[in-house]
């Protein structure tokens, strides 16, 4: 926990507004890609072709689009950031590792990598000053 207000406190003074615009932007893109999932479900599920036999295949499927979905609104209004994010975290990985176990997609793989780089850093950064964890943490 001690580590926790460290990084806060690390993150607090050294805000930045293209941060937070990159924080919102990462959230919003996360969103569309559940909304994305969701209406496209048959291109979906091609895409995880390759990891179907492995059980769960469709518990997969809706844990992907609820953790985009919720997460993505999470990470725009930066209320429980690094929660929102570690729930983004193994489908990260599961879509960097499908580029390797099915058909490689360079561009699917960039993405997912880049994305996946983005999340880890604001995991240890945080939300920011201008989120509603700041907010609800200086109200008390």
């Amino acid at each position: 926990m001690d580590t926790v207000k460290k990084l806060n406190k690390w993150a607090n003074t050294h805000t930045y507004q293209w941060l937070d615009i990159l924080r919102i932007v990462l959230g919003v893109f996360l969103f569309t890609k559940g909304i994305s999932f969701l209406t496209n479900t048959q291109y979906y599920i091609h895409l995880i072709e390759p990891i179907r036999n492995l059980g769960g295949g469709m518990l997969f499927v809706h844990y992907i689009v609820a953790a985009h979905l919720v997460g993505g609104i999470m990470i725009v209004f930066g209320l429980l950031t690094r929660w929102a994010i570690i729930s983004q975290f193994p489908i990260l990985l599961a879509a960097f590792l499908i580029n390797f176990i099915g058909e490689m997609h360079v561009a699917n793989l960039v993405l997912s990598l880049s994305i996946f780089l983005i999340c880890a850093f604001f995991l240890f950064y945080g939300s920011g000053k201008h989120s509603a964890d700041y907010y609800f943490k200086m109200q008390q």
